[in-house]
């Protein structure tokens, strides 16, 4: 049984599996990281049930000792998703999300309709970067990485003039659970998906910001590579391109998922 918290948006197609999007939000992340994609996609007409999960210790999920490898945090989510009566279901994930969301598509293939990966890595190196963080935010708590990680987030074009929104930013990292957190970093210097991507055999829509300093389109461009069919999107200018850029992601992520038209 999972003890990772749903956000259960319900939507049309309540009752269809097909027509169910599970979202997997970034590191240090709440499932309010969403709300952007959420808003457009309601306005739009998309026609879906929408479901996010909270990671362990993030947003309304409860904190401490949490799986130190991805394959682990994914299982959590599949019995998140079983507790929520969700079965197949199109994934979307954004960063750590996204690690998890390539996961779920290799070890619980059939839980998975579509897949989209937003500003991720499929091999996050280096493994010591990762561990170092997770021993600073053990010591001191996620306050002392937040301003940091809010500001790999935003461009300075986009963050400057916008305070309240990199406050709320930078309040959702501070308020993750500092345990949660080191071990999902622990996770990222674990992981190495690259051999198992060529299994994936779901249509796979990768996003990456141009701009972004963490997941660079480097790494997009490797997961595209590696996913039989995935198809690549470049998103000009942007850091964290579902925030800065949410229009297009958005578009993007309804072409992908069907739309109307699903």
């Amino acid at each position: 049984m999972s003890r990772l918290h749903v956000h259960d948006d319900g939507g049309r197609g309540h009752h269809d599996d097909a027509a169910t999007v599970v979202w997997l939000g970034s590191l240090g992340s709440s499932a309010a990281m969403w709300q952007p994609q959420l808003d457009r996609m309601r306005t739009a007409g998309f026609p879906a049930r929408h479901v996010r999960v909270d990671l362990p210790g993030h947003g309304a999920s409860p904190g401490g000792p949490a799986p130190t490898t991805i394959a682990g945090i994914a299982a959590e989510v599949a019995a998140a998703l079983d507790a929520s009566g969700v079965g197949r279901a199109h994934v979307v994930g954004l960063s750590i999300g996204a690690m998890v969301g390539m996961r779920l598509a290799v070890d619980h293939a059939d839980r998975v309709d579509r897949l989209a990966l937003l500003c991720t890595s499929a091999h996050l190196g280096p493994a010591s970067a990762w561990h170092e963080r997770a021993a600073l935010v053990r010591t001191e708590g996620t306050r002392a990485v937040a301003v940091a990680v809010t500001g790999r987030w935003l461009t300075p074009e986009y963050a400057a003039g916008r305070p309240d929104e990199v406050a709320t930013l930078t309040s959702m990292v501070a308020s993750t659970d500092a345990e949660a957190y080191a071990c999902c970093c622990e996770a990222i210097a674990a992981m190495d998906l690259r051999d198992d991507l060529p299994s994936i055999q779901v249509p796979t829509l990768v996003i990456a910001g141009e701009a972004d300093p963490a997941t660079p389109p480097t790494h997009a461009d490797v997961i595209a590579a590696l996913v039989p069919g995935a198809r690549l999107e470049i998103v000009p200018g942007a850091h964290l391109a579902s925030w800065e850029s949410a229009d297009t992601v958005t578009a993007l992520l309804i072409d992908h998922l069907g739309g109307t038209h699903r």
